[in-house]
């Protein structure tokens, strides 16, 4: 018989928290809620029903095909307004950080569900999931003057990153402490790290689906070519190259990134990532939880397969459990650190509305190279 799963690991937060002191007396929520049985019935039942249509598969084909146009008709539409940046990172991955005093910049988890999540249900959509190297035009070309044997065009910078990565220079080769972020959007995970993170030996890659999401990285005024690497990067692609040699990277970051892939193609993603770690490096993961308000807003028809949706703008969104997630992480070979589930909820008074929010966070380890 299989050894019963762990209890539900849960965010040891009780507190109540008010949201910016501007929406006082609109906006409060609370963390770490729990959920009666009838409650669970309840979402339960609503996704039962919203998932009793499927999309043909012909219309799920032409998502698939279309995603990075849908992403970049995302971002060109919203550019850099419509996620904040998340200052709640350093309290939840202090390992983005790990040198940072816990004073600094921002307070606690508590910032990230008032900020980021509150605001984007009501625009439909959220991180963005995928990633294909290609030149960015003008400030590719400080890349390549700040950073040796960096080729433009896709093929071209594919062939290049493999001639670099053996001679052992690519971007950030020198560095002692490396991160990538996958689905950078438009910077909002990557430029707090830059500016909190004052490690001289730190480096960070960043890649989207999006040639428009990474346009607007690589066009912010405080992208540094000298410490940060932006690319386009098609990760359901595994003959796309990454500009990095396996076993090399401390950090991997998918915040709001694994949702939005083809459910069938996130364990050879989850796998391809783990062997870009160092041993002891470690996968930072933040995403959507079954039966969050966003999944039971979803209507008849929106429905891609079990709990997979496409949403108005043709993005798409998955929502996991943590025996889901844990599967993809230990069947890649990593070693659980942490996988808890957030609840929470949120009211907004001045329109009357209760929202109900189901987040999972989990930390994935590889193992240490086993001593000679």
């Amino acid at each position: 018989m299989a050894a019963p799963r762990e209890a539900p690991e849960r965010r040891p937060f009780g507190r109540r928290f008010l949201t910016d002191p501007a929406r006082l007396f609109q906006h409060n929520a609370w963390d770490n809620v729990e959920w009666s049985e009838e409650q669970e019935a309840s979402a339960r039942s609503k996704v039962q029903e919203n998932s009793s249509q499927l999309l043909p598969q012909d219309k799920q084909e032409e998502y698939e095909v279309n995603a990075k146009r849908y992403w970049d008709d995302f971002y060109k539409i919203h550019e850099n307004g419509f996620f904040k940046d998340r200052h709640w990172l350093f309290t939840e991955f202090p390992e983005l950080a790990p040198n940072r005093n816990p004073s600094q910049n921002g307070d606690s988890v508590h910032e990230f569900s008032n900020k980021e999540e509150s605001n984007n249900e009501g625009l439909g959509s959220c991180e963005n999931g995928h990633c294909s190297l290609e030149a960015r035009a003008e400030n590719q070309l400080n890349l390549i003057k700040s950073t040796p044997k960096i080729c433009t065009g896709e093929l071209a910078t594919q062939k290049c990153s493999a001639l670099n990565q053996r001679d052992g220079d690519y971007p950030g080769s020198s560095a002692s402490y490396r991160i990538l972020e996958v689905g950078c959007g438009a910077g909002n995970t990557v430029f707090p790290i830059l500016q909190t993170n004052n490690d001289p030996g730190l480096f960070v890659y960043c890649c989207d689906f999006s040639t428009t999401a990474v346009d607007l990285v690589q066009n912010n005024a405080e992208y540094d070519p000298s410490r940060c690497f932006a690319f386009v990067h098609d990760l359901c692609n595994d003959q796309s190259s990454f500009p990095m040699p396996d076993e090399s990277l401390d950090v991997v970051i998918l915040i709001f990134v694994l949702s939005a892939i083809l459910p069938e193609k996130m364990q050879c993603i989850v796998n391809r990532l783990s062997r870009l770690l160092k041993p002891g490096g470690m996968i930072l993961l933040r995403d959507y939880g079954r039966y969050d308000l966003a999944q039971l807003r979803f209507k008849k028809g929106q429905c891609l397969s079990d709990n997979f949706y496409v949403r108005g703008d043709g993005t798409r969104v998955y929502f996991f459990t943590q025996d889901e997630l844990d599967d993809l992480f230990t069947t890649a070979g990593l070693e659980k650190i942490q996988n808890l589930v957030d609840r929470r909820l949120q009211v907004n008074r001045g329109k009357q509305m209760t929202m109900y929010r189901v987040w999972i966070q989990c930390k994935y380890r590889k193992p240490d190279a086993p001593q000679p």
